[in-house]
């Protein structure tokens, strides 16, 4: 069962000068949680994430950590939080990986431990040998990424989000940039944190992922959210007929009734 309310926006609203690209965003996520966010591309969910963690500022709206107000624009200046303990707190793992490639595997995902939580090298560098060797890289801890495959790289990505001890991971189309054979290793590391209970944010094409691992599914448009549910609802039976085709559904029933009709002839 999921928890209580970790984050959460009202009716949050992000421009870049004329134009507008988040209008009248609601979305909260729960301890627990696993929730999907699926969308044409340019329909704002990167910018969404963007704004979760704080690397994006708000234009107009409020947002919420664990029930406290931490930013209310275009009042505030500036969030009311450290940003830095916050995005120790909200953690993300980006499309393109963003990793250090001076620095070993173990020192990208030792390095958060070290700087923002105060640990010890030593405690650091035996959390990120344990958090490799729970995404299947142990034996890579002295690699640099450039001789890592992209699947490698996004999976120490996601060692050094885990390695904050975080309250929610944010997922940013964690497999968008990793060749076909290399994503499926991405998405078994996010499965198995999903049944773990990690809270997660996972903006993401790849619907058979949604389907088997989110417990909400939300659809974005233009800019809104267009649509949200349970995961089994939006897949069987979504309210509006644009949530069918960002799902995939009127093809695939398009498919069946072919199907059928072939089999009656």
């Amino acid at each position: 069962m999921t928890g209580e309310e970790v984050l959460a926006v009202k009716g949050l609203h992000k421009s870049f000068g004329a134009t507008s690209v988040l209008e009248d965003i609601d979305f909260s996520i729960r301890r627990g949680e696993t929730v999907c966010i699926v969308g044409p591309s340019g329909s704002g969910k990167t910018t969404l994430l963007r704004c979760l963690n704080l690397l994006v500022q708000p234009t107009r709206g409020q947002m919420y950590f664990h029930g406290d107000l931490i930013g209310d624009w275009p009042s505030s200046a500036k969030p009311r939080i450290n940003l830095t303990k916050y995005r120790s707190h909200v953690s993300m793992v980006f499309q393109q990986f963003e990793l250090f490639p001076h620095l070993t595997a173990s020192d990208n995902v030792s390095l958060g431990p070290r700087r923002v939580l105060r640990l010890t090298k030593k405690q650091a560098d035996e959390r990120a040998l344990m958090l490799l060797d729970r995404v299947g890289l142990k034996p890579f801890a002295s690699a640099r990424p450039r001789t890592l495959s992209g699947g490698q790289q996004q999976r120490v990505a996601i060692a050094r989000a885990l390695a904050m001890s975080p309250d929610v991971i944010l997922f940013d189309e964690p497999t968008s940039a990793l060749d076909w054979e290399m994503v499926g290793e991405v998405l078994d590391i996010m499965a198995d944190l999903a049944l773990q209970g990690m809270t997660m944010v996972v903006v993401t094409h790849e619907l058979d992922f949604a389907r088997d691992c989110a417990d909400r599914v939300i659809t974005m448009d233009r800019g809104r959210v267009l649509e949200e549910g349970r995961t089994a609802t939006m897949f069987e039976s979504p309210t509006e007929p644009r949530t069918r085709e960002i799902l995939g559904l009127s093809k695939a029933q398009s498919r069946g009734r072919k199907r059928d009709q072939r089999n009656i002839s």
